[in-house]
């Protein structure tokens, strides 16, 4: 399994240098760099670019997030919802953006899981996750993110979640797709982080847990990947 640290711009601080100083020495597979709503990036990313040898991955929550000094573009479709804007509205408007952009675009089904709380993707797309406790539903939903071309299935529990996205979901989930599976929201030490890999994870991300406190970082390395 691959570990990606998500910062959002709107959360930097003095904490976000320390951050950056710990994945200098010791990279992420991928750090993602996005919100649920539009901020300026291209200072971060230039200074991510920079020092850390990771590739950077845009994690927008809207068009004016796009930027070209960023390698790889998170083209989210929320599938678990049913606002058109973030079925494919926000992707018609970013089309001719991206028609020669030298991002690389991937597809990726999203999909909201309720993680305990109300999130700021449930408040800025006005849409709402679908129970933990309804795996078949979720797992259905991946499938069909598959079938209409997505190269990715990303379940979120929302940032900061009080709990993640259970096993049983992740490796429902899983059993069901045949493209990689991401898993994100609650995600807090090396202990979540393994059991996320055994359950059928391919990439784990951790953003919140690192916001006020980067030394974390150190013990997310020491997870067991399967």
């Amino acid at each position: 399994m691959k570990l990606a640290i998500l910062i959002d711009p709107e959360k930097v601080s003095d904490k976000t240098g320390r951050l950056i100083d710990l994945m200098s020495v010791n990279p992420p597979d991928f750090v993602l760099v996005g919100g649920s709503t539009g901020s300026a990036m291209d200072t971060l990313i230039t200074q991510l670019k920079e020092r850390v040898d990771a590739p950077v991955v845009l994690f927008p929550g809207n068009v004016s997030q796009v930027t070209e000094k960023a390698d790889v573009l998170m083209f989210l479709s929320l599938i678990s919802g049913r606002n058109p804007e973030y079925l494919i509205g926000s992707h018609v408007k970013a089309a001719s953006l991206l028609k020669n952009t030298k991002l690389k675009v991937v597809p990726v089904g999203y999909i909201l899981v309720d993680g305990g709380k109300r999130s700021a993707v449930q408040r800025v797309s006005g849409t709402e996750p679908i129970s933990s406790t309804n795996v078949e539903l979720i797992a259905d939903t991946a499938l069909a993110g598959q079938l209409l071309g997505m190269q990715y299935i990303y379940l979120e529990a929302g940032s900061g979640a009080p709990h993640r996205v259970p096993d049983a979901v992740v490796s429902a989930v899983k059993s069901s797709i045949n493209i990689p599976l991401i898993v994100g929201g609650g995600l807090k030490s090396s202990e979540d982080l393994t059991a996320v890999s055994a359950a059928g994870a391919d990439i784990a991300v951790v953003g919140n847990a690192l916001e006020s406190n980067p030394e974390a970082y150190i013990n997310l390395l020491n997870y067991r990947p399967v």
